[in-house]
C-alpha cells in the first residue's frame, strides 16, 4: 500500500489536482484561526507566539491523523466558541490559571477517546434535546460575535445601561470596515474571504495606526518557541465541582460540534453510507480526541473538526488526501509567524462577526412555534451572551427546558439522564 492509497485516494476515481485545490481552499477559508486564536488565548495571559505555534502544529498534526485514520477530507484546529470559553469563562470569569485550563482540556480529550473507543457518544449526545443543541451552536456564535465587538471597542460598558455603543477610536473604525469588507467576500462567495478580510484590515491598519510594524521587519522566521506553553498543565484545580462541571461542558461542545460539522458538511456525498452515517465517523471522532489532548499540551485549547471543510469538500475533495494537504499547509504557515502575530485585534473582528452569522443558521432547525422548545432554546442563546458564559448558557437552557417540560406534563419529552443533569445543576448552584 502506498502512501495516498492509505489516505482512501484512488487515482481511478479522484484527481491528485482537484485534491489539492480543496486543502488549499479549506486552508484559506480556516486560516484566520491562526491570527484569532492566539489573539482569544492571549486574553488568558498566555504568551501569543507560543499559542500561534501550537495552533498551526496542533492543527496540522491531528488533521494528518484525520486523514489517513479516516480518510475524509475534513480539517482540524483549536475551536471558535471553545477558545472563547477557555479564556472568557474558565479564565478570567472562574478565575482559573491557563494552565489549569489546559489540563482540563487534555482531560476533555482523554474522556473524549474513552467514549468514542467505547461508543459511548451517542448515549450522550441523544440526552441533549435536539433543539438546544441548535441553541448551544447559534448562541456560541452571538458570543463570538460580540467578543468581537467588544475588544474592538464597539461595544463598550456603561454604567447605567450595562452596555452601549462605544467612540469610533481608530480599532473601532478599523474594525468596523473590517466587517463590512468580510460580509462582502462572503455574499461574493469569495474563497478564504475571512482570511483575505483579516488581511486587508491589517495592511489599512497601519497608516491608521492601529497595526503596528516593528523595527526590520520580516515575513519569514523560524517558528515561535512553545517554551512558555508546552506542557505546563496544573492538575490540582481538577477535583473542585465546578472544575468536573466544566470538563464535562467541554466535552459535550466538542461532541456536538464534530458529529453537527461531519454530518453537515458530508451530507448528498459519497461519504455517507446508505443509512444517512458518515463513513469512519468513529476514526474521525477518535482524531478529534486525540488531537484535543495533543493541543492542551502544546499549548491550545479544545481542537476540533472544522465546518469550513465544507470549502474545501465543495470543490471537490473527497478522502484524506485533501486532509493531508490542509496539515502541510499549516506546517509551512508555522515559517510566517511573524505576519500572522502583525495582526490587531481589531483586524479580527469581522471574522468573529461573521463566524457567529454562520452559527446563527442553527436556529432555524429549532421549532419556534413550540414555546416548551422555543422558550429553553432564546434562554441558551441571550444568557450565553449576557452572563459571558457559554456554560452558563448550556446549565440555564438545559434547566429551563426541564421545568418547562416538567410543569406542562410533556415528561416524554425529558430524558432520566437530562434530569440528572438538572439536579447536579440546581446542586451547584446551591453550593457554589
Amino acid at each position: 500500500m502506498n502512501w495516498h492509497t492509505a489516505l482512501g485516494f484512488n487515482p481511478k476515481k479522484h484527481s491528485f489536482r482537484t485534491e489539492l485545490i480543496a486543502g488549499m481552499t479549506t486552508f484559506l477559508t480556516m486560516s484566520y484561526i491562526l491570527a484569532v486564536n492566539p489573539d482569544i488565548l492571549q486574553a488568558a495571559g498566555m504568551d501569543k507566539g507560543a499559542v500561534f505555534t501550537a495552533t498551526a502544529l496542533s492543527s496540522a498534526l491531528a488533521t494528518i491523523l484525520l486523514a489517513f485514520l479516516a480518510k475524509l477530507p475534513f480539517a482540524q484546529a483549536p475551536s471558535m466558541g471553545i477558545n472563547a470559553f477557555f479564556a472568557f469563562t474558565l479564565v478570567q470569569g472562574m478565575g482559573y490559571s491557563w494552565e489549569a485550563a489546559l489540563a482540563a482540556v487534555f482531560i476533555e480529550g482523554i474522556i473524549f477517546i474513552l467514549l468514542t473507543v467505547f461508543n459511548i457518544r451517542e448515549k450522550i449526545v441523544n440526552c441533549i434535546p435536539i433543539s438546544l443543541r441548535f441553541a448551544i451552536s447559534a448562541g456560541i456564535g452571538m458570543f463570538i460575535a460580540f467578543i468581537g465587538l467588544k475588544n474592538a471597542g464597539i461595544i463598550v460598558s456603561h454604567p447605567a445601561t450595562f452596555v452601549t455603543l462605544g467612540k469610533f477610536t481608530g480599532p473601532a473604525l478599523l474594525a468596523s470596515i473590517g466587517i463590512i469588507i468580510s460580509g462582502v467576500l462572503v455574499v461574493r462567495n469569495v474563497k478564504g474571504g475571512l482570511f483575505y478580510g483579516i488581511a486587508i484590515c491589517t495592511i489599512i491598519g497601519i497608516p491608521m495606526g492601529v497595526t503596528v510594524l516593528p523595527d526590520h521587519f520580516s515575513p519569514v522566521s523560524m517558528p515561535q518557541s512553545l517554551s512558555p506553553t508546552f506542557l505546563k498543565l496544573d492538575f490540582a484545580p481538577l477535583l473542585s465541582p465546578d472544575m468536573i462541571l466544566t470538563i464535562f461542558a467541554l466535552v459535550f461542545m466538542d461532541i456536538f460540534n464534530t458529529i453537527g460539522t461531519l454530518i453537515g458538511a458530508a451530507a448528498k456525498t459519497d461519504m455517507m453510507d446508505e443509512n444517512g452515517n458518515v463513513i469512519h465517523i468513529k476514526q474521525a471522532m477518535m482524531a478529534d480526541a486525540v488531537g484535543t489532548s495533543l493541543g492542551a499540551m502544546l499549548g491550545t485549547s479544545t481542537v476540533t473538526t472544522y465546518v469550513e471543510s465544507a470549502s474545501g469538500i465543495a470543490e471537490g475533495g473527497r478522502t484524506g488526501l485533501t486532509a493531508f494537504f490542509v496539515g502541510v499547509f499549516f506546517l509551512i504557515a508555522l515559517f510566517f509567524s511573524p505576519l500572522f502575530l502583525l495582526v490587531p485585534s481589531a483586524a479580527t473582528t469581522g471574522a468573529l462577526v461573521l463566524v457567529g452569522v454562520f452559527m446563527l443558521d442553527a436556529i432555524k432547525n429549532i421549532d419556534l412555534t413550540d414555546i416548551s422548545e422555543a422558550m429553553p432554546s432564546f434562554i441558551t442563546m441571550i444568557t450565553m451572551v449576557l452572563t459571558y458564559s457559554i456554560a452558563e448558557g448550556m446549565v440555564l437552557g438545559m434547566l429551563s427546558y426541564v421545568l418547562v417540560k416538567l410543569l406542562s406534563g410533556k415528561l416524554k419529552d425529558i430524558s432520566i439522564t437530562l434530569c440528572i443533569l438538572s439536579v447536579l445543576f440546581v446542586l451547584r448552584y446551591i453550593f457554589m
